[in-house]
């Protein structure tokens, strides 16, 4: 059984960087260390940082002393004021690409436009874009759009980083309509570009596809949605005991991809696992 794992799968720079940061700080950092949220949205990272001793909490009325580490996704600037106000050490592992993101948000509020985040509701990244300004509007798909926009002057527009390009382009479609003037900032991140390239080819040339990722993940989420489009024999597995023999009867190719936030160790695994099966043939 051959097995094409595209060259896009797993940890981004992002998440790279940010995990790497915060095992920095829990082993040369003295007193206790915070998180607000997880890093990211994936139970194995999540689990290393508690192993390591970093606490995560909801709230910072639960943080009175320590290092606050601020989170890939990024966060709102009240939540650096307060931090400040506290006297927390803080280590900002936010996504270089994300605080881009970011200072292009204010950008548009201070050129007056009505700034519009196109990204998932209730997703933390989302939050922290929407809280660099006074008022955004976060639209997640194009029948939103149409309801929220009757018609309006200047419309400048953001997007999550690793928001779908083809949801993007119609929800722009819909907003070019409705003003005058429509400002964009194509802030979808490399990585999500080519995470979206890989998976959009991959299912085509392959008889079953497995993408690797937390259900909690946006972006691993988004990759099997994209790829169930494509091949209906797509399957979204978080290890690599998710993975079913039956799935492979009668398979000679397997195209696996991988979230932004998912281990190597995990995709090492469930590599090996279906392996495992090939060789012993458990699905006959």
């Amino acid at each position: 059984m051959e097995i094409h794992v595209a060259k896009s799968a797993g940890f981004c720079f992002g998440v790279k960087r940010a995990v790497r940061l915060a095992l920095e700080t829990a082993k040369n950092q003295t007193g206790p260390i915070y998180m607000l949220g997880d890093i990211v949205h994936n139970e194995h990272v999540v689990r290393e940082l508690d192993q390591a001793g970093i606490r995560v909490v909801n709230s910072l009325d639960h943080i009175s002393a320590g290092t606050l580490i601020i989170r890939a996704h990024g966060e709102i600037p009240e939540t650096y004021r307060i931090a400040q106000q506290k006297g927390l050490t803080m280590i900002d592992a936010t996504c270089p690409l994300v605080l881009e993101i970011h200072a292009y948000t204010r950008q548009l509020q201070a050129e007056g436009y009505t700034v519009v985040v196109i990204g998932d509701h209730g997703h933390d990244e989302v939050i922290g874009i929407a809280g660099q300004v006074e008022s955004a509007i976060i639209l997640s798909n194009p029948e939103e759009a149409e309801k929220v926009f009757q018609g309006a002057n200047r419309i400048g527009v953001v997007v999550q980083s690793t928001q779908n390009i083809e949801n993007v382009q119609s929800i722009l479609s819909v907003l070019a309509a409705k003003c005058r003037e429509l400002k964009f900032f194509h802030t979808i991140c490399g990585p999500t570009i080519q995470h979206q390239r890989d998976i959009r080819q991959l299912p085509k040339e392959h008889d079953v596809m497995l993408i690797i990722g937390s259900r909690t993940s946006a972006n691993t989420c988004r990759l099997t949605a994209i790829s169930n489009m494509l091949n209906s024999r797509t399957y979204q597995v978080e290890t690599a005991d998710d993975v079913q023999p039956e799935w492979f009867q009668g398979v000679s190719s397997v195209g696996v991809s991988a979230g932004a936030s998912t281990p190597d160790i995990i995709i090492q695994d469930v590599i090996a696992r279906i392996q495992e099966i090939a060789e012993k043939k458990y699905y006959t």
